[in-house]
């Protein structure tokens, strides 16, 4: 069944070849197009395009169809081209000319594009849901280890005393940013295109108001034209920002390996949470970490891949796009994984104690010295020099501790409980209730 057939048969190989992989990802849309449906069954009615029976009958019917999209053995038969096709099928089937009736003034355009809209809401709220967790995570290990002093680098050379404390708490306050950017991109994405049909509107007077409310969205989006203009762009925000968080991932990644290797050792982990190698005994790889990292470095090109796959494109609709959802979805889910394998790896790490004990890290204190000498009334440029000619003439001797530090942010002052307040009021700014009670009330029978 295609929405779109007419008398001519459509060659097997362009059929093949323009479907692709179509179906597969139609499947993780399946639940959101049953709601669209819903919704603009009840809006159909309200305009006076169906009778309040016709609703009433294709919303219990969709609201029956809806759970079975959810189970893990829900497929799309041979037969039909998408999940569009399939659900107005299952109408059609058990209601006759009234299932028939669901498409009036909509295009399968706005109909994927709400699909579509709905999957990415849904799936940026359980990115969040995995990211809360492993912030809060973060946090307990910053607080835990915030006495475990370790070298701090710049060009991987020996900078300065750092700390577990410093490192997991950088770490937290940057999935602060990341889920700032998360949340940009979902308030981009909670924006209703039902209605813009082919991206020019219908003749019906349909009330794109109530379609906007019933799916629980935060807007419209107004303009036809820009509705379907926005796919490709919404996808690329949602990348851009998925981008970000990869991004902390792969360089939290990056220090544990650097760290867990024999001339660092400052980190172990459970032999179960290691790999071995086939030929030397003594291995113990962190290959959790090095996939999450590849994983991670990958997902931060894919904004540049959906800009190369948009390029050039003009207004309206191009069956280019259907190609995003394959580089996309899987994405998401990649994501949410690593963001599980970092809190277990993390969750059973074990630190080091007195790394810094260790003599070959004296220098990492050249820069307490320079600045007790100016505690002292020694201009900084001559207390720097002086610091600077122990440490040619090997007289430079090291503290037994590090200074004491008290300003925001430091060593001894990580400010956790600041960053903590900052999150909430990131995510207390997403509004997620809206879009699942409005969720609920579409598949409540009553």
């Amino acid at each position: 069944m295609k929405l779109w057939q007419k008398d001519t048969a459509v060659d097997k190989a362009v059929e093949q070849f323009t479907v692709g992989k179509d179906k597969e990802f139609d499947q993780l849309l399946a639940p959101f197009d049953v709601l669209g449906n819903i919704a603009h069954a009840k809006m159909l009615a309200s305009v006076g395009l169906l009778t309040a029976e016709e609703a009433n009958q294709l919303v219990k019917r969709l609201q029956k169809i809806y759970p079975t999209t959810l189970d893990t053995d829900f497929a799309i038969p041979e037969g039909m081209e998408d999940i569009h096709s399939y659900v107005e099928y299952l109408l059609t089937q058990e209601l006759g000319d009234t299932g028939k009736k669901i498409h009036a003034a909509r295009s399968r355009n706005d109909q994927v594009l709400v699909d579509i809209k709905l999957f990415l809401r849904y799936e940026l709220q359980q990115l969040v849901r995995s990211i809360e967790p492993f912030f809060t995570l973060l946090q307990e290990q910053s607080e835990a280890y915030k006495r475990h002093l370790l070298p701090g680098y710049t060009h991987l050379q020996l900078a300065m005393p750092s700390s577990f404390g410093l490192l997991f708490g950088a770490y937290a306050e940057s999935l602060v940013d990341d889920v700032q950017t998360l949340q940009a991109a979902y308030k981009v994405v909670n924006k209703n295109p039902l209605g813009s049909a082919a991206g020019y509107g219908s003749s019906f007077p349909i009330n794109r108001t109530l379609t906007t409310e019933l799916l629980g969205f935060e807007h419209l989006n107004y303009n036809v034209v820009y509705a379907q203009m926005g796919r490709g762009k919404a996808e690329r925000i949602v990348a851009q920002a998925m981008a970000n968080l990869a991004d902390t991932l792969s360089r939290l990644s990056m220090d544990m390996c650097i760290y867990l290797n024999q001339h660092f050792d400052f980190i172990s982990f459970p032999a179960e949470l290691t790999t071995g190698s086939s030929i030397m005994p003594h291995k113990k790889n962190p290959d959790v970490f090095e996939l999450i990292r590849s994983h991670c470095n990958r997902i931060k090109a894919l904004p540049n891949e959906i800009t190369m796959m948009t390029t050039n494109l003009p207004s309206g609709y191009h069956r280019d796009l259907q190609l995003l959802k394959e580089h996309l979805f899987p994405a998401l889910q990649t994501l949410q994984q690593c963001i599980q394998m970092a809190a277990l790896m993390l969750s059973n790490i074990h630190i080091k104690p007195d790394i810094l004990k260790d003599e070959k890290f004296k220098y990492l204190f050249t820069v307490d010295a320079v600045n007790e000498l100016v505690k002292q009334g020694t201009p900084f440029r001559d207390a720097y020099k002086i610091i600077g000619k122990q440490v040619e003439d090997g007289s430079f001797n090291m503290p037994d501790a590090p200074a004491p530090t008290t300003h925001e942010g430091s060593i001894g002052n990580l400010c956790n409980a600041e960053i903590a307040t900052m999150m909430q009021q990131v995510l207390n700014g997403f509004g997620f209730e809206q879009a699942e009670q409005a969720v609920s009330r579409l598949l409540n029978p009553a």
